[in-house]
């Protein structure tokens, strides 16, 4: 049985905005690359455009129909390793190989100690494990801990591949740790959530929940009586106000 540290001040992890996230998966493609030829052995593809393909992805979104009716929406939903506080990926293997570090809170695999036995994947309530088919042994989102210390890097190349690829800026990357942070301010502002809490697994990872959508007035609308309107609003409003300027 591997023990966990005692916590740390600095927890390193995601903030992910399920609000705006459009389920594009380039997050899901750079983190594949990057990890293919970074830390670690490759992550292998077997059979990848064949009949029964398979392999290892570190990343993976979801997509969730949520609501109904006018309410009804695609809420889509990023999945990683979520380098939980009380992971019990780690005390679970029996090697000594899955292990949180002491300084900045990460998870990770030490392969070369891996004897690909799936306790870890079994103990994740989150499905955040994945055993490569050609190494045989466990796999999991590192943060690109290669990346975010790497001094060869511009700094703002120094955060996780996912991070860097969001094209919509749904992903965060930061110390959790600090509650002033950016991540940090950014949770409390928004009540950024837990997964699976119930788990008591306390993850540092947090989602951002979707914004109410917004609903249109169910009045008709007539352009008619808004330009009428003694006081006009709006796109109106904006009219009277350029045909003032222009005398």
């Amino acid at each position: 049985m591997t023990m966990l540290p005692e916590p740390s001040a600095i927890k390193l992890g995601l903030v992910i905005d399920l609000d705006i996230c459009v389920g594009c998966q380039a997050c899901v493609v750079n983190c594949k690359e990057w990890n293919t030829a970074g830390y670690g052995a490759p992550l292998a593809d077997t059979d990848a455009y064949g009949a029964a393909p398979t392999g290892a992805w570190l990343n993976r979104v979801h997509a969730y129909e949520a609501g109904e009716g006018a309410a009804a929406r695609t809420v889509h939903f990023p999945k990683s390793c979520l380098h939980c506080e009380e992971a019990p990926c780690v005390t679970v293997c029996p090697t000594g190989a899955s292990y949180k570090r002491a300084e900045d809170g990460i998870v990770l695999v030490n392969e070369d100690w891996c004897i690909g036995c799936g306790l870890c994947a079994w103990s994740c309530p989150y499905g955040a494990r994945e055993l490569d088919p050609a190494e045989g042994v466990m796999k999991k989102c590192t943060l690109c801990v290669d990346r975010i210390y790497n001094d060869n890097l511009p700094e703002e190349d120094r955060q996780p591949a996912c991070v860097r690829t969001c094209p919509t800026n749904a992903r965060h990357f930061g110390d959790l740790g600090d509650p002033e942070s950016e991540v940090s301010l950014m949770v409390a502002a928004r009540g950024g959530m837990d997964l699976m809490p119930e788990q008591e697994t306390r993850p540092v990872n947090k989602y951002l929940p979707p914004r109410p959508r917004r609903t249109a007035d169910e009045a008709p609308m007539s352009l008619v009586s808004m330009a009428e309107a003694d006081s006009p609003q709006g796109f109106w409003k904006w009219v009277d106000s350029t045909l003032e300027r222009l005398g």
